[in-house]
């Protein structure tokens, strides 16, 4: 090998050079420039006397080595020689460091570097070695020991991959064209700042025409409007990612996206018929469900939630409808009891409407669904019903047995209108003071009533239908006993004597008198007096208190006998008369009034001629 000028000039002053030969190698069709430029020139110091000794050191280029080598002879890697080698065998290259000895062998005369085995960069991407050139005789080292290195050179080996994936997304349907989905990012082990190996273009494989993918970025988008979840939910997506940029003889890997498409507000709910019939009998009870009607949604979720209702007003105050959220279904109850002599049918309208319509879908029309329901009202043998859920009658006490009390009605309110019959209940078979007339309803009294011992009565009538006993009702009865005028009062502790002190006062009241009438009201009041048929007593006058004390109350009627004696009383003396006047001018209970004259005569003698004496 020539020598240039230049490093001619070198090798004058310098007793020893190693250098790299030019290598030129093919590996896939690639030539490979290994020529030294000397862009990586080291020099070191080995003499002190600098003037006169020149300097010495290893010059060479970087070494390269391709990858994933099959050939069937060691790769060729460089060349080590030095200027001092005369080729006799007199120098000897020694190689040390990564992989020397095993991957990387020299020939210790030539210098010549050879890989001995296939490499893989995405392994091990360089290895540092150090070199030495020794006197094979003395084993004097010619040049210090030095470092260089091997890059393994990246060939295009590896295809793209998605380690992550299989992938899920999902994305609204009825999404505008060029929605974002999802975005997929193949990985390649290749070099990426050497060649294309690990430059990546990604296409689709499969979901067109609905979607598509960036090259570059890896972003896969709505291609189709108008994509209907009720049609078809899900989706396929294949993509691709080829290295070499997308060339001819690149590595390609590929991934799937499931792609799910979701929800929106864009079908209105919808009652499978326009009009449906419901079967009810008139005693279906109050505020129960009777009856279920659905209208379907093909949405999902919030989506499909719906509200129903009555819209006709006749119908919505009679019947009532919820929502049952969880099965979606309207629950009709009843607000008022049916009657299916008055009416047999009855016609609700029916709305079913979504919850949470969404504007940006209201072009698809209104979302609410209208549907009709008849209400048949069944026929239930039901028992008689009487006029007045409850009766009060009056009956005047000492009337005679047989009087009648009252009427009590009631009908069969089923169209065969069966006759009643009427009975009194007597569960506790006590003794019973009225009687009714078996088909006629009247109410008759069995026996004399005394209101002052019974004033009011309860009895329960049965009314049954003589075509079915066992449809049977009944109905609370109150009679009240009217009051007639047929007790005389009485005067409450009989016949007391009087005692009155001789310092008692002129108007000083010496005693109250007490009486009651059991009557009531008018039938009670009753007053004091002196029966006109006894003479007055000037010293003594009874005084009626009627309008101070309430009548026919336990106390009865007050009066006060008052003392207005014209002397001093030297004695006592015992008062025996009690007269009392009855509104039917009777006289009743007089104790001797001839007695008591007397007695008050003896005294006003005795005390006049006490008068005398004196």
């Amino acid at each position: 090998m020539r020598v240039p000028a230049s490093v001619a000039a070198v090798s004058c002053l310098c007793p020893l050079v190693v250098f790299l030969c030019v290598i030129s190698q093919s590996c896939y069709g690639t030539q490979v420039d290994l020529s030294p430029h000397r862009n990586q020139t080291k020099f070191l110091d080995t003499d002190k006397d600098t003037s006169h000794r020149p300097k010495r050191g290893w010059i060479w280029n970087q070494f390269f080595v391709l990858e994933e080598h099959i050939g069937p002879e060691p790769q060729y890697v460089g060349k080590l020689h030095s200027n001092s080698d005369k080729g006799d065998g007199s120098v000897r290259y020694i190689l040390s460091g990564e992989g020397a000895g095993s991957i990387f062998i020299i020939d210790e005369m030539t210098g010549d570097i050879h890989a001995a085995k296939s490499l893989d960069r995405e392994r091990k991407s360089q290895y540092v070695l150090h070199a030495r050139a020794i006197d094979r005789w003395t084993n004097r080292s010619l040049e210090t020991e030095s470092e260089f290195i091997i890059k393994v050179q990246d060939v295009n080996d590896n295809a793209p991959t998605f380690p992550d994936g299989p992938f899920s997304a999902s994305v609204p349907e009825m999404s505008d064209i060029g929605t974002s989905v999802f975005q997929v990012t193949a990985s390649d082990a290749d070099d990426p700042t050497y060649g294309n190996s690990a430059k990546i273009v990604y296409s689709i494989l499969e979901g067109q025409p609905y979607f598509s993918v960036d090259p570059k970025t890896g972003v896969i988008r709505t291609a189709m409007s108008n994509m209907d979840r009720e049609t078809r939910d899900r989706y396929a997506v294949v993509i691709q990612a080829k290295d070499m940029a997308g060339s001819v003889g690149g590595l390609s890997g590929s991934t799937t996206i499931n792609i799910t498409l979701t929800d929106v507000n864009d079908n209105p709910p919808k009652f499978p018929q326009k009009s449906y019939q419901l079967y009810v009998t008139e005693l279906a009870p109050l505020g129960k469900a009777v009856g279920r009607i659905r209208a379907t949604d093909e949405d999902q979720g919030q989506n499909a939630e719906m509200t129903y209702s009555i819209t006709n007003a006749e119908a919505a105050a009679i019947f009532s409808i919820s929502t049952d959220e969880s099965h979606r279904e309207g629950i009709i109850s009843l607000k008022q009891p049916l009657n299916h002599e008055k009416r047999k049918v009855h016609t609700l309208n029916i709305e079913g409407a979504n919850t949470h319509p969404d504007p940006r879908f209201s072009h698809l029309g209104p979302f609410k669904d209208t549907t009709s329901l008849q209400v048949i009202v069944g026929d239930v043998d039901e028992p008689p019903v009487f006029s007045m859920d409850y009766y009060i009658l009056d009956v005047y006490e000492n009337s005679p047995a047989g009087t009648q009390v009252g009427t009590v009605t009631a009908v069969d309110p089923d169209s065969t209108n069966s006759a009643v019959r009427y009975f009194i209940e007597n569960e506790e078979e006590r003794p019973l003071y009225f009687t009714i007339g078996v088909n006629s309803g009247i109410i008759r009294t069995s026996q004399v009533l005394d209101r002052e011992e019974t004033a009011w009565h309860n009895i329960t009538v049965m009314a049954a239908e003589v075509d079915n006993p066992r449809m049977m009702t009944h109905v609370p009865i109150t009679i009240q006993v009217l009051d007639v005028n047929d007790n005389i009062p009485s005067i409450s502790g009989g016949n007391n004597a009087v005692i009155a002190c001789e310092s008692t006062k002129i108007g000083q009241v010496i005693q109250t008198i007490r009486a009651a009438d059991r009557d009531n009201f008018a039938n009670g009041k009753f007053s004091f007096r002196v029966p006109p048929e006894l003479p007055a007593n000037p010293n003594f006058t009874i005084r009626d208190n009627g309008g101070k004390s309430p009548i026919n109350r336990p106390s009865g009627i007050n009066t006060n006998i008052y003392f207005y004696l014209p002397f001093f009383c030297t004695g006592v003396f015992i008062l025996l008369l009690y007269t009392v006047k009855f509104p039917h001018g009777g006289i009743h209970k007089v104790l001797s009034y001839l007695i008591l004259s007397y007695l008050i005569l003896s005294y006003l003698i005795l005390s006049n001629l006490s008068e005398t004496q004196r």
